[in-house]
């Protein structure tokens, strides 16, 4: 019988990955302009093991600022948003990083912003009213590269492919540009032609040309009827 003690054992190697942890946690970049729903979805998405926000924006410019800086993995974007909305900032962002998972999440029961947000890039369209229900499931879906819809969208989307089937029709053509749309919110909002130059980084008399371009497009006579038109579009809220 040996009379040497037994040997103690060594320290355990450390797992890679925690007990009941998932190997990767998608980094998420959340963006509304009302930081009480930033703060409710917040908890909501941070306390799932495999979510965490990383970055917050309160309107659509910042949140293509955000996602250019921390480069998440997701964005979650509102769809009525200060100077850029959620549907300009997921064209930007599908653009500029294709990568990027895109959830719009909104209050809006509204089949043309849900057809709009998938031209837009998005894959998934939550409705806040469920969002403490669907959002979670949204996010992972979409980061398996899956569309997440709502039972209501399914429907539209339904409908809208019979419609399509049975008239042959696409689509409805955009009835101004991209660029258009995006001085018409700031008009809109009520900046100048010069602080519109400024923000957009182009002449103040391309800011008037396009000006004049959505007048004659839209039919309107001024300010206060893009105004209203832009507040029908859902480009800002009343």
């Amino acid at each position: 019988m040996s009379s040497y003690p037994p040997a103690s054992p060594g320290p355990a190697a450390a797992s890679p990955v925690a007990p009941g942890k998932p190997a990767r946690t998608t980094r998420i970049l959340l963006a509304d302009d009302h930081a009480l729903v930033r703060r409710g979805v917040r908890l909501i998405l941070d306390s799932e093991p495999d979510l965490q926000v990383v970055a917050e924006a309160g309107d659509g410019a910042e949140a293509v600022e955000m996602a250019r800086a921390e480069r998440p993995d997701l964005a979650i974007l509102d769809i009525a948003m200060p100077r850029l909305t959620g549907l300009q900032a997921a064209r930007e962002l599908s653009r500029i990083q294709p990568e990027l998972r895109i959830l719009m999440l909104t209050m809006y029961d509204n089949e043309q912003y849900f057809f709009e947000a998938l031209k837009a890039g998005a894959a998934g369209y939550v409705l806040k009213s469920v969002a403490d229900r669907d959002l979670v499931e949204a996010c992972r879906a979409a980061m398996r590269d899956e569309p997440f819809l709502y039972p209501g969208a399914v429907t539209a989307l339904i409908r809208h492919f019979l419609e399509r089937a049975r008239e042959g029709d696409d689509l409805p053509a955009r009835a101004i540009t991209e660029r258009e749309e995006e001085i018409l919110k700031l008009v809109a909002e009520g900046h100048s032609s010069k602080e519109i130059a400024r923000l957009l980084v182009i002449s103040v008399k391309t800011v008037e040309r396009h000006r004049a371009n959505l007048l004659h497009k839209l039919g309107l006579r001024d300010r206060l009827e893009l105004t209203r038109y832009a507040i029908r579009a859902g480009l800002i809220e009343p």
